[in-house]
């Protein structure tokens, strides 16, 4: 057993060299902008960038959340459920600019602001996620600590209230980075965390929704619906976390990307935070937010540039989706290739904003 376990350390250097030759082989070295590559991609990528505006001295604090992207359209928004998505946004910016402005972690801010967006009846996680084709919620999470690249994950739970305290649970009083299915619901509640029965996330709306795809085809759907955020404390440290409930009817025991550290989240102090909102099987199959922080810290691209490759390439295999990228200067980037992503930033300089359609809108 001790022999397998000081292996992990040679096992991740390998991985980390070869994902670098797979960046390096793709397009060479060479810096890029987000002007720059978003005039050549063949994906009609959205692009928000809010810069930090302090190069020349120590960023402050910045927090950036999303509760996902899809098939999202004005026309069909009535002004009360537009209100009803900004005011949880707000929410979720709000709690983890709290702990960030009285000096708190990224990490917490992250959890904190994530915890907001699950118990949102209308997101995708926790509170209101969707329902598999056999009427149950399996909700999954992670979270990962930029200082040291410590990282934590839940896959399949179905009692856990708030996923993303599970998932921090595992990073911080485990040896381990997942726990999944019944195994991770019994480590949350043994250390401390509320369950509920799998009904309380259960909302009339989704409840519909799978009605509706079985009525159709049974096929999964839905497959955007995830919350997340990124931070950068006063401390220079960064963090991430998602939280999704999933397709909507899907398969029992399918996991996407939200759970995988390196697919839907990644945080690393000396590249990038991001959490990601899309179809997990294509995230997963592109390394999405790893190697997102991967190409800023090896080609110097800033991270809307390589987002926007990113998702180019999870575009070209069937999938979609966006992300919400933080560097360590506190540039913030929300990249998404669909009709819209629901997303929010705060800042120590004043910036705070939500936004739900494309950026033209």
């Amino acid at each position: 057993m001790a022999g397998s376990l000081a292996l992990k350390p040679a096992f991740a250097t390998i991985a980390a060299a070869a994902l670098a030759i797979c960046v390096a082989c793709a397009d060479g070295a060479g810096a890029a902008s987000v002007e720059t590559v978003a005039a050549t991609s063949p994906v009609a990528a959205q692009i928000d960038v809010v810069p930090s505006d302090k190069a020349e001295q120590a960023p402050g604090w910045v927090i950036a959340v999303h509760g996902g992207a899809g098939v999202i359209s004005k026309s069909e928004m009535t002004a009360e459920k537009e209100a009803t998505y900004r005011e949880s946004l707000q929410a979720a910016l709000d709690a983890g600019a709290g702990v960030l402005a009285d000096g708190g972690s990224s990490l917490d801010a992250v959890v904190a602001a994530t915890i907001v967006l699950e118990d949102a009846p209308v997101f995708n996680a926790g509170k209101g996620s969707v329902l598999t084709r056999e009427r149950a919620h399996e909700l999954d999470a992670s979270i990962m600590d930029g200082r040291d690249k410590n990282a934590g994950a839940v896959a399949g739970v179905a009692k856990v209230r708030n996923p993303i305290l599970a998932a921090r649970a595992v990073m911080e009083e485990s040896e381990h980075v997942m726990f999944a299915g019944a195994a991770a619901d019994a480590f949350a509640e043994a250390h401390g965390l509320e369950p509920v029965e799998n009904s309380y996330f259960t909302t009339e709306f989704r409840a519909q929704a799978l009605e509706e795809a079985l009525r159709q085809d049974g096929e999964a759907r839905d497959k955007r619906g995830t919350v997340g955020a990124v931070a950068l404390d006063l401390e220079g440290h960064l963090a991430a976390a998602t939280s999704t409930g999933g397709m909507t009817a899907k398969a029992p025991g399918r996991v996407g990307d939200s759970p995988i550290i390196g697919a839907g989240t990644y945080a690393d102090d000396s590249a990038c935070a991001v959490s990601g909102t899309g179809h997990g099987e294509y995230f997963i199959r592109t390394a999405v937010a790893r190697t997102i922080c991967a190409r800023m810290a090896l080609q110097g691209l800033d991270g809307g540039a390589a987002a926007t490759i990113l998702l180019d390439e999870v575009q070209a295999l069937g999938g979609d989706g966006g992300v919400i990228v933080i560097d360590p200067k506190g540039d913030v980037s929300m990249v998404f290739n669909t009709e819209g992503m629901f997303r929010g930033v705060a800042s120590s300089d004043g910036v705070i904003e939500t936004a739900i359609y494309g950026v033209d809108d």
